[in-house]
Order: C-alpha cells, then structure tokens, then sequence
C-alpha cells in the first residue's frame, strides 16, 4: 500500500494509437430492487485496441456522484468525459436526485442504486467493471463492493470513514440540511435534492467497516489534502482497514471531490482500473 503521492505511483505512459470507435449514448430510467427508479447514461467511450497495455475494451467505469450531483451536472459530466479516454463509462442520479424517483438517504439506500448501474453495464456486455464514487458516492462504493463483491476495481475519492462525522464547518452544514425541514427544503429547491425525513434504522455498516471485506478486489482510496469535508485521518482509517489489498493516493493541493478532481488526477484513476486487468 502506497502512502506517498500520487506522482510515485507506477503508471502507464503508452497512449493508444492504433484503432478508436465511438458508439452512441444511451439513456434510460433504471429499476432497483427497492422499486426506486435510477436516470442512467451509458457512455461507450472509445474502444482502444493497443497491444503495450491491458485491453480497455472491455471495462467500462460505472461512477457514483456526490451529495446533491446528478447525472447532468457538468462536474459529472466532466468526470464521465475524462474515463470515456479509458473504457465506457456509466453515469446515473442518486435517488432524491435529479430526475431520478425516491428521496435520498445519504449513502445509506444508495447502494441498491448502484447495484442497479452496475447490473445494467454487466447486460451491456462488459466483463470488468470498476466503481468509482466521490464524497457519498465514495462511501456507496465501498459498501457496496463489501455487500454485493460485484465490482473488479474499486475508486473512492473523498470519501468519509465514518458516519455523523460534523469536525469541520462543511459538515455541520450539510447535517443542518439533512435534519432540519428548512434545510431539506433548501435542498429540494435549492440543490434539486429531495432529502428522506427519517433517520438511518439501522445505520448502515460504516465505510471503515465494508473495507475489510472488498478484498481480494483491487481498492485504491484517493483524498486531497486540502479537502475542507474530511482531514486526512478519514483516508488514513480507510487505508489502514484495506492492508495490502488497498491503495492510498493523498493529492497535494487537492479540496474535495468531483470540483477539485483535475483532468490529470481522473486520467491516473483511469490507467489505475485498466491496469488492475492485466
């Protein structure tokens, strides 16, 4: 496991030369299992045939957004844009986000939304997958990889190691949101995000908890270490539960997220998961 920065991790420098094509997007209202109904976009991206590296043809990057982000957010889009250079890539909106049904649950039901995407790139004739998620999304993807082991490669970015974490001025106003009316108000008309009134029962496993149980499948945890959300302890817990199996990227300068997530750190993240292939 990797502690040091990002620029001391092997990485490929081989481009792809040799053969593009591109398909058309698709869009569709998926269907979990939990009735709740999931807006997905599905990205072919450029299928790359290069004989110097593994075979991105096959994998397609199946990303879970941030609280109050949707699949038509240009943050999203803009990470989406980034992985197409990798493989296929599938986007889709949070319940309570967006167009998609439901109210959210901040991580907590979230999961069954993945699992839906992830069902869905598998029927679109993909054989590896890897699950990339941001912030909320950061914890949807550990969780899920530890209850459902469906994933080849998992991505957390920014994610927390712990719930009900409130140490720093984002968080406390983000619970603010979550468990006042008005700031569930403020959400729904604010930020397109309906909030579900009730309180975790149970709460669900804690990030920190599912890490143990992704292994064997190949995790690499990225946190910037300007991030105002969650100080670096949370991405020290997170890779001190992976052990060997886990990787940590701390990226000098970065804040949180999609927003500080440069084109360069998402090109990494991208060789990263094609090279967990080969």
């Amino acid at each position: 496991m990797s502690n040091g920065p990002a620029g001391h991790v092997a990485r490929s420098t081989v481009r792809p030369h040799s053969e593009t094509t591109r398909r058309t997007p698709l869009r569709t209202f998926l269907h979990t299992d939990d009735g709740v109904t999931i807006d997905s976009v599905y990205d072919p991206g450029a299928v790359v045939y290069d004989s110097s590296r593994p075979s991105a043809g096959d994998l397609v990057f199946v990303v879970a957004h941030g609280f109050t982000g949707d699949v038509d957010r240009p943050h999203v889009r803009r990470v989406a844009e980034a992985l197409t250079r990798h493989g296929a890539v599938v986007t889709f909106s949070f319940r309570g986000h967006g167009a998609s049904g439901g109210r959210s649950t901040v991580g907590d039901r979230e999961v069954l939304d993945l699992a839906a995407a992830v069902r869905w790139a598998r029927e679109l004739g993909h054989t590896r997958v890897a699950t990339i998620g941001f912030s909320m999304g950061g914890s949807v993807v550990l969780r899920h990889a530890a209850l459902y082991g469906a994933a080849d490669a998992v991505v957390s970015v920014s994610a927390p190691a712990r719930w009900y974490y409130r140490g720093t001025p984002p968080m406390r106003r983000l619970h603010w949101l979550v468990t006042r009316p008005e700031g569930r108000l403020v959400g729904r008309y604010g930020f397109r995000t309906r909030i579900h009134h009730r309180e975790w029962d149970p709460v669900p496993m804690s990030p920190v908890e599912a890490v143990p149980r992704i292994a064997p499948t190949p995790l690499l945890i990225v946190h910037g270490d300007q991030d105002g959300y969650f100080p670096l302890d949370h991405p020290r817990m997170l890779a001190g539960a992976a052990g060997d199996h886990g990787e940590l990227w701390l990226e000098p300068g970065m804040g949180h997220a999609e927003h500080a997530a440069t084109d360069a750190l998402l090109g990494r993240i991208g060789d990263w998961a094609v090279a967990q292939g080969g």
